[in-house]
């Protein structure tokens, strides 16, 4: 029997551009949307981002991190809602990957009630612009699929992420040529024109590259792919400059076995 599954992928934008403001904006929406699992990135973890998040809503979350600059200081995070994270394995020394340039991944298993071996993956990949820059985050997408194929088999695999590499880019086809399938372009066929930036206006905000997506939900094995939609994508009701992240976020509902 098919098991539902709401995911979310979302770049935080740490404490930068207007946090204090922004983030009342982010509680509502994730008190809101309660996925199943949420990948975060740029979570500044002295500052208790991702557990914020997790508070925000009547569900209980399972918290995941993989730093990515300093240890304990920020990194990525993969959030688990209960009764789902009932299967969740103990952390085990290589659910860390790190990717070099201040970038890492981070994964968590699941084993289903219906014994599917669920496999999740969260990471965010090198930013800067420019073509040398691309061969950087090709190298680092390998690096992930390299060390998901030494793991042990899963039944299905999603991956999360801010990859900084639109669809035009080695990255995606390197994804694509592992066997994932992007959830958001299986579901409307295209990928969103835009998920960086969001519309976030700030006076150090980043400005580097052209609009694009760069955000994305990945998954092969024995996953269906009912739909999926931009979220965090909406100004605060008194302020068309102030949005919730300079990135948009994606929600893909999901289903397991087939």
């Amino acid at each position: 029997m098919a098991t539902p599954i709401r995911i979310l992928t979302l770049n935080l934008r740490n404490m930068a551009d207007r946090w204090p403001e922004r983030v009342s904006l982010l509680l509502t929406e994730f008190g809101a949307l309660q996925p199943d699992v949420a990948g975060l990135q740029e979570v500044v973890y002295v500052m208790q981002q991702d557990r914020l998040l997790a508070a925000s809503g009547a569900s209980h979350y399972e918290i995941r991190r993989a730093w990515s600059y300093r240890p304990d200081e920020a990194g990525n995070s993969l959030l688990v809602r209960y009764p789902l994270a009932e299967g969740l394995d103990p952390e085990a020394p290589d659910a860390r990957l790190d990717l070099g340039y201040s970038r890492s991944a981070g994964r968590a298993d699941l084993t289903m009630r219906d014994g599917l071996r669920l496999r999740l993956v969260n990471t965010h990949l090198h930013h800067v612009v420019g073509e040398e820059h691309d061969q950087i985050r090709a190298g680092q997408a390998d690096a992930l699929l390299g060390w998901l194929a030494d793991l042990p088999a899963a039944g299905a695999t999603i991956v999360t992420g801010d990859f900084n590499a639109d669809p035009l880019e080695p990255t995606y086809a390197r994804m694509l040529a592992a066997g994932f399938r992007s959830a958001y372009r299986e579901a409307n066929a295209a990928e969103p024109d835009v998920t960086w930036p969001s519309g976030l206006e700030a006076p150090a905000m980043d400005t580097d590259g052209e609009p694009g997506c760069l955000d994305y939900i990945w998954v092969a094995g024995a996953v269906t792919v009912r739909s999926a939609r931009l979220v965090f994508d909406r100004p605060a009701p008194d302020d068309p400059t102030l949005y919730p992240s300079d990135h948009r976020g994606v929600l893909a509902e999901l289903e397991l076995g087939r």
